[in-house]
């Protein structure tokens, strides 16, 4: 492991593997990020065996202006060629690596979710838009899914509402609903060990003054419908029901971690780059579907990979 790293790339599909290879080839350190166990996941899992896999995707006629030499070819020869290129360019892999902020500062502070820290002068952000929130491993009663939620979208006013969760999103959602709501924040652990400064002291006030609720070191062990409202059963024996509960548990949208990312958007909601695919921040840049209008093109995030890594390297 490198000190500080040249380059970290955050995502192990093309686009990620690709930048991390062109950077390997130009001579700068690099580390590749995934949350899954192996890369190249949106192949592996939404490909049927034997698909084809085309370099010109929905007629999209795209010249390779790297060095990653892409061809037609089947969903097993994609994922062996990327096997390949990981292993010829020695490239340091660190799956089932969640990151879940990203700190711009004199460097770039990359924390995951298991609480390590990484630092490097630029991060690619390739993750893609296929990212799906994390449930819970009991079940969630199909009569409860209005009540049930993985955002903000749908709550009002005066509802007594559970956030589960002992991220940076949880603390912010539990703190913005309180404004409004009665609100219930719950992690399993008897301490907060992810939560950036700011959003330990807002919830630390919150709950000094009775704005916020707090039940800390208590699993949920099941949720029940109780004539209509989610009703949550905790691993001390307690039960306790709601009118809404909002799971904040990682594998959040690519938009909420490209805010928590500091990364401004555009009028679609989506990330603002300019012509080197670098974003409002200074040495963060996006590449692949998240940086495509019309994604699933493989060389296209090939092209983004190559161009990036040559405009950090005519920088230094």
């Amino acid at each position: 492991m490198k000190d500080i790293y040249d380059l970290a790339v955050i995502g192990g599909g093309p686009a990620g593997i690709a930048s991390a290879v062109e950077a390997s080839v130009l001579g700068l350190n690099v580390v590749l990020f995934e949350k899954g166990e192996n890369h190249s996941t949106t192949i592996r899992t939404f490909y049927k065996d034997n698909k084809r896999v085309d370099k010109d995707w929905r007629g999209q006629k795209i010249v390779l202006e790297g060095t990653v030499h892409f061809m037609e070819g089947t969903k097993e020869s994609t994922i062996e060629l990327f096997d390949a290129l990981i292993k010829s360019a020695a490239i340091e892999t660190r799956f089932k690596t969640e990151i879940v902020e990203v700190i711009p500062e004199d460097r770039f502070y990359i924390k995951t979710g298991a609480g390590e820290e990484f630092t490097a002068n630029n991060v690619i952000i390739a993750i893609g838009y296929m990212s799906k929130p994390n449930k819970p491993n009991y079940e969630l009663p199909s009569s409860l899914k209005q009540r049930v939620h993985f955002n903000l979208d749908s709550f009002s006013s005066g509802e007594k509402v559970l956030v589960v969760g002992g991220g940076n999103s949880a603390a912010e959602y539990a703190y913005y609903l309180s404004d409004n709501n009665s609100v219930t924040l719950s992690y399993r652990k008897d301490r907060f060990s992810r939560l950036n400064p700011v959003n330990e002291d807002i919830v630390t006030r919150l709950e000094q003054a009775d704005k916020l609720r707090l039940k800390l070191g208590v699993d949920i062990v099941g949720m029940r419908d109780q004539d209509g409202l989610p009703s949550i059963d905790f691993a001390d024996g307690t039960t306790e029901a709601f009118d809404r509960v909002l799971y904040a548990l990682g594998g959040s949208s690519p938009l909420d971690f490209l805010k928590r990312c500091r990364v401004e958007l555009d009028g679609a909601g989506r990330a603002a780059f300019d012509e080197n695919y670098q974003t409002s921040v200074r040495g963060l840049y996006v590449a692949g579907d998240i940086a495509a209008k019309v994604g699933g093109s493989i060389a296209a995030s090939l092209n983004h990979a190559y161009r990036i890594v040559n405009h950090i390297k005519a920088l230094r």
